[in-house]
């Protein structure tokens, strides 16, 4: 690393990598912490501008945020946490922009049950998070005798009654992004890629792979101003996908939708039907380890309820969980600016019953893996959530201090050994 302040090597000769020469390691964590959850915010924001929505406050403070970061800005660690948390705010703001953009365009998701797999006859999947890009694939392809599958965090558009009302979005191909070089193989029609979230194609099915808006990829068709009618030629002259259906999945559990079941869920969790309430999401990922969600999941009891959010939800959503007096126990609220959704009922919650969100029967397990997570969880420290559980390992870019003030500040911690973990988040339901 280079020190302005003395003009050489930081470390080096003449010059201490302390104060003001070079940069404190600490500063430099929640820089890296900022610059992480400001490309987070920056996805929410582009997709509510594509449809024509934006914030002249979330747009000022990405500046403050981007400058904040040059050489020699701010030395003082408590201001600079400060400015951290600001941006949880900032991504609150524009996870709300993008609810309510969604929401008018597409309509107020409600509960829909998604069959996974594939049908006989022509099909294109599309993955990736924008949900303007797929309904003007669905324009385009009405009447062709085209299926069109929803892949990675995509699967939420099927709650939109907008989206859903195109008899020909039949259902759900795949898993999470992770997945893509396997499942895009086994898929014989043209795929779809809107967002990031891609991996570098195999040679098998780079040829099938298309490409559009902010995303691109070298050797590969990037589709311009929705035009979609090459995608949509190669689509019918491929190979026909068949019947292979593998069951359904659920989703579409907007907070309206959740809410409008409040009275029952109050009521459950007075008469002791429910017991506790658990998050488990985020963004998914390869890394070893990522089976604690889908075994935690398992293990959580049948009297409690389980919310999911973004990619994560596929390491947890093949398994039928059943229902609380006919309140599903598992709630996916879709992807992972849905993390809102989730926010809207704690605090609903917690209005019911008269406390904050802290003293609800609530646990956040929190996978990471991207800028979106970063943003969602200072999201959610700056809206004071204590005690939330991350994994399967803690950011390699937060310094023992910065992880100290956060252990302090909020109680967050690593994910660790599957039963302690759930014995622990149980506990104060139990004490209570």
């Amino acid at each position: 690393m280079f020190c302005y302040q003395c003009e050489q090597t930081a470390g080096g000769s003449g010059c201490t990598k302390v104060g003001v020469c070079g940069k404190d390691e600490d500063i430099q964590s929640l820089q890296d912490t900022l610059v992480f959850a400001v490309k987070g915010i920056a996805a929410y924001a582009y997709h509510a501008r594509q449809l024509g929505k934006s914030d002249e406050q979330v747009d000022a403070f990405m500046h403050e945020a981007m400058f904040s970061t040059l050489t020699n800005v701010d030395f003082d660690l408590s201001r600079y946490l400060g400015l951290v948390l600001k941006a949880g705010e900032m991504n609150l703001r524009v996870m709300e922009m993008l609810n309510d953009v969604h929401v008018e365009r597409f309509g107020s998701p409600t509960p829909a049950t998604v069959p996974s797999g594939t049908k006989a006859g022509p099909g294109i999947l599309i993955t990736g998070h924008d949900l303007l890009d797929l309904y003007e694939l669905l324009k385009q392809t009405e009447g062709k005798g085209i299926n069109i599958y929803t892949h990675g965090e995509m699967l939420p558009a099927h709650g939109y009654p907008e989206l859903r009302k195109f008899d020909h979005l039949v259902g759900n191909y795949g898993t999470a992004w992770q997945n893509q070089k396997t499942e895009f193989d086994a898929f014989s029609g043209p795929v779809l890629i809107t967002t990031n979230c891609v991996m570098l194609p195999k040679d098998s099915y780079k040829d099938r792979l298309f490409t559009c808006g902010i995303v691109g990829v070298a050797g590969v068709k990037h589709i311009e101003d929705h035009d979609f009618s090459e995608l949509i030629e190669m689509a019918l002259s491929a190979p026909p996908l068949t019947d292979s259906e593998q069951g359904t999945l659920s989703t579409g559990f907007h907070y309206t939708a959740v809410l409008g079941l409040a009275d029952k869920i109050v009521a459950a969790v007075k008469s002791g039907k429910i017991r506790h309430f658990f998050f488990i999401g985020g963004c998914d990922g390869a890394k070893p380890g990522r089976n604690y969600f889908t075994e935690l999941a398992e293990k959580v009891p049948d009297d409690c309820i389980i919310l999911t959010a973004a990619c994560g939800k596929y390491r947890i959503n093949a398994r039928d969980y059943g229902d609380i007096d006919g309140i599903p126990r598992l709630l996916d609220t879709g992807q992972c600016n849905d993390c809102y959704s989730v926010i809207k009922i704690a605090v609903a919650l917690a209005e019911a019953f008269d406390c904050g969100v802290n003293d609800l029967p609530l646990s956040l397990v929190v996978s990471w893996y991207e800028q979106k997570a970063v943003a969602i969880l200072l999201t959610l420290l700056h809206l004071g959530v204590e005690n939330i559980r991350l994994g399967p390992t803690l950011p390699a870019f937060i310094t023992p201090n910065v992880l100290n003030v956060l252990v302090e500040k909020f109680a967050i911690k690593p994910t660790g050994d599957v039963d302690e973990d759930l014995a622990a988040m149980l506990k104060p339901a139990e004490t209570a």
